[in-house]
C-alpha cells in the first residue's frame, strides 16, 4: 500500500465509521470495514511516521489506568442559570436588556449527560477534561479518543477549547443494561449515569464499547474572530462535529417559546435524553459586556422542561439542622421512581410552607423533580384523607442537641454553637474550596475529628497538633503534616474570605467582599443602618449579618486574631478627568477592552455597558457600531483611545 492509497483508505474508513457509530446508518459491511482497517493498520505499523492523526485505528482502547489525573481547564466551565417558565425567562431577558435592547437569541436543545472540555492545539486533540468543579476536572483523554463523534484532528490550528455533553443514545442505553443484567451487574439508573460512568472507566476498552456520543454546545478559550455566537458554532460544526437538531435564531420571547414547545412535543422521539433548552445572547460583544456572576454567565440560561411529577405518600417528617442552625423539615415519602431516580425524600422548606399547604403525615401528595433540583411537594390531596393523618407540630427543641429553638416565623433556628450538626456543617463549609480551601479537611475527616472530640468548633481547627491526630485511624505522618500545613497556609488570608467562610445566611462571596472593602475590621461591630446603606445589601442580608455577629462576636474576634487577615483598603482616588464619570467603551482597541476597563475603574470611573443621557464619555475604537451612533444622537462626548490616553496622562 502506497502513502496515497493509505490516505484514501483512511478517508474511506472515517466515513464508514461515522456512518456506523454516529449516524446509525452503515454504508459498509463489518467484513469490509475490518479488512480495510487491518490493511491500514499494517501500513501504520510499518510506517508510524506516516500514520494519519485521525485514523480510526487510533480509537482502540489503550492501557488500563490506576486512576485519573487532575487537569485544569484553560478557561472556566460555568454553570447555567435555570429558568422554568415564561415569567422567569422574561425576567432574565429584562436583566440582559439593560446592556442591549436589541437582543437576538441563539437557542439549542440541552442534552442530559456528562459535560466535557476538549483542548485542540495545532489541529490535534491534545487533552480532554471532565467538568469537575468548573476549574479543575479529570483527564479522560485516553477514553475520549475512543469516541467516534470526536475528531482526533481538526482544520483549526489555533489553541481552542471545544465543549459539549457526552451522552448515550436511548437504544444503546437499553443494550448496555441488558448486557449488565446478563453479567449479573448492577444496571445504570438512566442514560445520564451510564454516560458519566462510561466516560470515567479506567479501562479505555470498556469506554470504546459503550458507543458514547458527543454533542457540542459551546467554545471556551479561543482566538476566533466571530461577532455572532451562531456563526462561531456553525464554524465549529464544520470542523467535523455533529450539529444538534432544532437550533434556531430569534429576537422575541415568542420565538423562544415556540422552539421550546416544539422540542417538548418531540423530545421522546429524539434519540438522546433532553432536559431543556439553552438560550444564549447571540452578539458576542454583548456577552462580554454582560459578563458573569459568581456562578454563571449573564448572557446564557437553561430553559428547563416542566418538572416530572408523581403521586406518593408521606410516611414521616425528619428535621435537618443546617450550618447556620436553620431547621429544615424533610418529608420521608414512599420510594418513587422519577425517570430512573428513586426518590425517598422531599424538601418542605420551612414550617410556614407546611401550614400554608396543610401538609400532614400519611397524606397523598404530588412530588416533582426537575433536573438536579431537590424533589419537592407541590400538591396535597386533602380529599383523599381517611382519618389516619397526623398534624406536624412546629418544633421547640433542636433534634440534635435538645436546645431551645428560636422561632422567627418562616425560620426556626438552633442558636447553640456547640450543636453537633452546626459544628460539623459549619466546619465543612469553612474548610471548603471556595472558602478557606483547607485541603485534606473534607466531610469525612471533619466528621471523624468531631466524633473523636478533637475539635468542637471552627476555632479548634487552629489548635490541632500532630499528637492530636497521630492516634486516629487513617492518619499517617504525611497526611497529618499535609493537613496541618494546609491549616497554617490559611493564615494571612483576605478578610473577605474569612467572612464568607463563616457561612452567614444570605451573605455570599460578593457581599463579603463589598462589606470588608467598605468597613475592614469594623465588620464585627456594624449596625443594621450601616449595612443597609450599601448598594445591593437588603434588609434580610443586613439583619442576618448583624444577628450572626451579635451571637458569635467572641468567636469571630478570636478567629481574626489567629488568622491575622489581609485587609484590603479602600483607596481614595486622586482627582482626574475620569473620577466619578460614567464611561462606555466600544469598538476594537489596541489593547483589550478589559484592560482599559480596569484602568478607568482604578481612576474612579464607572464603566457602563450601555449609552444613556447619564453617560459622560463614550470611548470608541474601530467598528464602534450602534453605541457610537447612540452617543452622537444623545450628544454624549466621544473620545478616541488616543484622546483617552492623553487625558489619563
Amino acid at each position: 500500500m502506497t502513502k496515497s492509497e493509505y490516505d484514501l483508505s483512511i478517508e474511506k474508513l472515517i466515513s464508514w465509521a461515522q456512518a456506523y457509530y454516529v449516524f446509525d446508518n452503515p454504508i459498509a459491511t463489518d467484513e469490509e470495514y475490518d479488512k480495510l482497517s487491518r490493511a491500514c493498520l499494517a501500513f501504520e505499523q510499518e510506517n508510524p511516521q506516516l500514520s494519519h492523526p485521525n485514523s480510526p485505528n487510533k480509537r482502540v482502547g489503550g492501557f488500563v489506568l490506576d486512576g485519573f489525573e487532575k487537569a485544569s481547564h484553560l478557561s472556566r466551565m460555568w454553570s447555567q442559570e435555570d429558568v422554568f417558565n415564561t415569567e422567569e425567562l422574561e425576567d432574565w431577558i429584562k436583566r440582559a436588556s439593560k446592556v442591549n435592547t436589541n437582543l437576538e437569541f441563539f437557542c439549542q436543545p440541552k442534552f442530559d449527560g456528562a459535560s466535557l472540555n476538549i483542548i485542540y492545539e495545532n489541529g490535534i486533540l491534545k487533552q480532554a477534561i471532565t467538568r469537575g468543579d468548573g476549574t479543575v476536572g479529570e483527564d479522560v483523554t485516553n477514553n475520549v479518543k475512543t469516541i467516534y463523534s470526536i475528531p482526533l484532528q481538526i482544520e483549526e490550528k489555533s489553541l481552542i477549547e471545544i465543549r459539549g455533553e457526552i451522552v448515550i443514545k436511548k437504544a444503546d442505553f437499553e443494550k448496555i443494561n441488558e448486557e449488565r443484567i446478563k453479567n449479573n451487574e448492577q444496571v445504570f439508573a438512566n442514560p445520564r449515569n451510564a454516560a458519566a460512568g462510561s466516560l470515567r472507566q479506567l479501562d479505555p476498552n470498556i469506554t470504546a464499547k459503550r458507543k458514547l456520543f458527543f454533542n457540542v454546545w459551546g467554545v471556551g478559550l479561543n482566538s476566533l474572530g466571530f461577532t455572532k455566537y451562531s456563526e462561531m458554532m456553525d464554524y465549529i460544526y464544520s470542523l467535523g462535529f455533529v450539529k444538534p437538531p432544532m437550533q434556531t435564531l430569534t429576537s422575541s420571547v415568542e420565538g423562544i417559546e415556540k422552539l421550546y414547545h416544539e422540542i417538548i412535543k418531540v423530545r421522546d422521539e429524539i434519540e438522546m435524553m433532553l432536559d431543556g433548552m439553552v438560550v444564549k445572547i447571540n452578539d458576542i460583544e454583548t456577552q462580554d459586556e454582560l459578563g458573569y456572576t459568581v456562578k454563571f454567565p449573564r448572557w446564557s440560561c437553561a430553559y428547563k422542561f416542566p418538572a416530572l411529577e408523581k403521586t406518593t405518600k408521606i410516611k414521616d417528617i425528619i428535621l435537618q439542622v443546617g450550618r447556620t442552625g436553620v431547621i429544615t423539615p424533610v418529608a420521608v415519602v414512599e420510594p418513587t421512581d422519577i425517570e430512573g431516580v428513586i426518590v425517598e425524600r422531599a424538601s418542605l422548606h420551612n414550617f410556614d410552607e407546611i401550614e400554608r399547604k396543610d401538609i400532614k403525615i400519611n397524606d397523598e401528595v404530588i412530588i416533582i423533580r426537575s433536573g438536579d433540583v431537590i424533589p419537592k411537594i407541590t400538591k396535597v390531596f386533602t380529599e383523599r384523607r381517611d382519618g389516619t393523618q397526623i398534624d406536624i407540630p412546629r418544633p421547640t427543641s433542636c433534634p440534635d442537641c435538645s436546645s431551645e429553638l428560636l422561632d422567627e416565623g418562616a425560620l426556626i433556628k438552633c442558636q447553640n454553637l456547640d450543636c453537633p450538626s452546626r459544628v460539623v456543617n459549619s466546619i465543612i463549609y469553612f474548610a471548603s474550596k471556595n472558602c478557606m480551601n483547607i485541603d485534606g479537611l473534607g466531610n469525612k475527616i471533619v466528621e471523624q475529628l468531631v466524633r473523636e472530640k478533637k475539635i468542637y468548633d471552627i476555632l479548634d481547627i487552629y489548635s490541632l497538633k500532630y499528637e492530636d491526630l497521630q492516634d486516629l485511624e487513617g492518619f499517617k505522618e504525611k497526611k497529618i503534616n499535609n493537613l496541618l500545613n494546609a491549616i497554617e497556609n490559611t493564615k494571612g488570608s483576605e478578610l473577605h474570605r474569612i467572612i464568607n467562610a463563616l457561612g452567614i445566611e444570605h451573605i455570599g462571596e460578593v457581599a463579603s467582599k463589598q462589606i470588608c472593602l467598605e468597613f475592614g475590621l469594623d465588620v464585627i461591630n456594624l449596625t443594621f443602618e450601616q449595612l443597609i446603606a450599601l448598594d445591593g445589601i437588603g434588609e434580610q442580608m443586613a439583619n442576618s449579618f448583624t444577628e450572626f455577629m451579635r451571637v458569635n462576636k467572641e468567636l469571630v474576634e478570636k478567629l481574626i486574631s489567629i488568622i491575622n487577615p489581609k485587609v484590603e483598603e479602600k483607596i481614595e482616588v486622586e482627582e482626574n478627568p475620569f473620577k466619578g464619570k460614567t464611561v462606555v467603551i466600544t469598538g476594537t482597541m489596541s489593547i483589550s477592552r478589559g484592560e482599559i476597563k480596569k484602568t478607568l475603574e482604578s481612576l474612579g470611573a464607572k464603566v457602563a455597558s450601555s449609552v444613556s443621557k447619564k453617560t459622560d464619555y463614550v470611548i470608541f475604537g474601530e467598528d464602534a457600531g450602534s453605541k457610537y451612533d447612540k452617543a452622537i444622537e444623545l450628544n454624549v462626548p466621544t473620545l478616541t483611545e488616543e484622546e483617552m490616553n492623553r487625558l489619563i496622562s
